[in-house]
């Protein structure tokens, strides 16, 4: 089978694949490239999960992308008006003939005498074929798509009912009349409860611990007003600024006074509830306000179950299963027919997608990551992800431009890679996700490390990034560009040897 060759390779076709395909196409015109994506369908996310209810818990105007406006009423939208989305935008920029479905990537390898990129590529009957490329762009996020995380509990295999985990829906599933309990306390489990009583006897939201929550609108009037009243992109950048701007606001206060937040969150759940004793009890976290994401409740659908008797939330420890439900700790026990294990999500690890570079392995845990872009000593591989504190576009819209702003300044000083690389082999590091949620703090450790100051250091807000990644300037004392085979120039002669040995 011959070797594809392109000069710039997405990896995902997910809301950052299809952003990442934008820029290309806008700011680097003569660039060839290929869109690899393991999935049947455009969407990533948006595709794969299907559970009932699923849905942003972000508005639209932020997780919508910046170069095409968010158009319906809805400003917390339904995952598969979300994936429409996505998908109209890859065909009304012409990207969906780039996409290659159902191609896995396996591993990769960089060759600095080459410049250049051989990835390893599985197709559906199992076989590798190899694409060779100047540049990767990795837009597949941090989520396993493969895994879930679920608890070992005790007893699970004397549970007479059935079990399902959220990731892993199943198509049809016939929840009608059934006593469910939801275990978890997320944000999907908070989608989930509400919308399982459109046809569940009962569900039951069991936690061990309370997670803060905030009712929020589904549509925003003001937006849809002046969409209705203004050009159609000038009222998205006005809403989306808007949104922009009290998102990092609540954040900011969220961190500088937190108590000030905890109450004002607590208030806005009372004012929902009719039972007030409910809040101490099953509303208030342990911890302060954004340490995790915080979730919300879509025009009070949970606190509206709640009131109406069809949702019921216990806060306890699980002992075990039991043939007819969950025994708790307390020894209070759940009766149910189904339990959804919305437990968690697994983040990915990056090394079991080896990357190679002149012939070593990339160890992910001991490098950096630089610009929350890039990792330390990888040349030409850029990495998009997004906010654990706001909407994951922001920050892909900004990478991707970013990548493109790169790969045109190589071109003009006649460069063929940049790497980024740490000066300082003292410098004092940190893991990269400051967030104490249970799915950051099971695999944080595997992830490159931040530094403590720029540009190694992740800030977590998008006026920073904007300055960092829109406007400031390519060249640092971190960020190298080379010619084609000026690596060996650098290496002492066994070294040198070695790398020649390994790519012929």
């Amino acid at each position: 089978m011959s070797i594809q060759e392109f000069d710039v390779v997405v990896v995902g076709a997910g809301l950052s694949g299809i952003s990442a395909a934008y820029f290309l196409k806008k700011n680097c015109p003569n660039k060839t490239f290929t869109i690899l994506e393991r999935r049947e369908q455009i969407g990533g996310t948006w595709d794969l999960f299907r559970y009932p209810g699923i849905r942003s818990d972000s508005d639209m105007f932020t997780l919508g992308y910046s170069f095409r406006p968010w158009q319906t009423n809805k400003s917390i939208a339904p995952g598969d008006s979300i994936k429409k989305y996505v998908t109209e935008t890859a065909k009304e920029n012409g990207i969906e003939k780039h996409i290659q479905f159902k191609q896995k990537l396996v591993s990769s390898s960089w060759s600095s005498e080459d410049a250049k990129w051989t990835l390893a590529v599985e197709q559906t009957d199992g076989s590798t074929q190899q694409i060779r490329t100047g540049f990767v762009m990795s837009c597949t996020g941090y989520y396993n798509y493969d895994e879930a995380y679920t608890p070992n509990f005790e007893g699970a295999e004397k549970f007479e009912g059935q079990v399902v985990h959220p990731q892993f829906w199943p198509a049809d599933f016939d929840y009608a009349g059934k006593k469910v309990v939801v275990i978890g306390s997320g944000a999907t489990a908070v989608t989930l409860v509400p919308a399982m009583t459109d046809k569940a006897a009962h569900v039951t939201m069991l936690q061990r611990s309370p997670t803060y929550m905030a009712s929020l609108p589904t549509e925003d009037k003001l937006a849809n007003t002046l969409r209705r009243t203004l050009p159609t992109k000038l009222a998205y950048s006005i809403s989306r600024t808007k949104k922009i701007l009290m998102g990092a606001a609540f954040f900011k206060m969220s961190r500088s006074r937190p108590k000030m937040m905890k109450s004002l969150l607590l208030k806005g759940v009372a004012s929902q509830l009719k039972d007030k004793s409910l809040v101490k009890k099953h509303f208030t976290p342990s911890y302060d306000p954004w340490d995790q994401r915080i979730c919300a409740v879509t025009d009070g659908d949970m606190f509206k179950g709640i009131n109406n008797g069809k949702i019921s939330l216990v806060t306890d420890h699980i002992d075990k299963f039991t043939e007819g439900g969950i025994q708790l700790k307390s020894g209070e026990t759940l009766d149910a027919d189904i339990v959804v294990t919305a437990t968690g999500l697994v983040l990915k690890n990056p090394g079991d997608t080896p990357i190679f570079v002149d012939g070593k392995e990339v160890d992910f845990p001991s490098s950096f990551t630089y610009k929350g872009m890039m990792v330390s000593d990888v040349p030409n591989m850029s990495n998009t992800t997004g906010y654990t504190n706001a909407s994951w576009t922001l920050k892909a819209d900004l990478i991707n431009a970013y990548v493109c702003r790169l790969l045109n300044k190589m071109d003009k000083s006649k460069k063929d890679y940049c790497v980024a690389r740490v000066r300082n082999p003292n410098m004092a590091s940190e893991f990269s996700l400051d967030f104490s949620s249970g799915y950051v703090q099971r695999s944080v450790h595997l992830l490159p490390k931040q530094g403590t100051k720029n540009p190694w250091k992740l800030f977590q807000n998008y006026f920073l990034d904007f300055l960092l990644l829109k406007t400031s300037s390519l060249q640092d004392d971190a960020m190298n560009f080379h010619r084609a085979g000026e690596y060996f120039a650098t290496q002492d002669d066994d070294e040198r040897d070695n790398v020649k040995a390994l790519f012929g």
